[in-house]
């Protein structure tokens, strides 16, 4: 199925592309999330008579996380949780911990933003967790898993 991008999707293409994807990964995610629209001729026409407020908007939304890119620069956070003598601990620190306390620190951030390739936290230490605040931003942030 052939779809036209409203915004840049990582891995599949920039906005205004007309890309081929699977029928189900159109219908069931680009479309009704606001990220495609199905390429018909009508649709192709829209397209371009919205293409300057679609890319205007796509500029504010990466302006506005360059900005929260900058605010969370370089911070460290600190998160306590039940351990054993070994540093295993009871549980594990997952993205919506990590969401948690780095919005305490001012600048919101989604638990969606945190990227975890590894998986969850399960020991004591120091780790470096990127936060994906947009396609193209991606900060990272030092997250030290302290026992309590």
């Amino acid at each position: 199925m052939n779809v036209i991008l409203l915004e840049r999707i990582r891995n599949l293409g920039d906005l205004g592309e007309e890309v081929g994807v699977k029928a189900g990964f159109a219908r069931n995610f680009l479309i009704p999330q606001g990220k495609a629209v199905r390429a018909t001729a009508e649709n192709r026409a829209v397209f371009e008579a919205r293409r300057a407020e679609l890319e205007r908007v796509a500029g504010d939304r990466l302006a506005e996380a360059q900005t929260r890119a900058a605010k969370l620069e370089g911070i460290a956070i600190s998160i306590g949780a039940k351990a054993g003598e070994e540093g295993k601990l009871y549980g594990s620190v997952g993205t919506a911990d990590i969401a948690q306390a780095v919005s305490a620190l001012g600048t919101e951030v989604a638990k969606s933003e945190v990227r975890m390739p590894e998986g969850v936290i399960r020991l004591v230490g120091e780790y470096d967790i990127d936060l994906q605040l947009h396609t193209d931003v991606t900060v990272t942030v030092k997250v030290t898993v302290v026992p309590e």
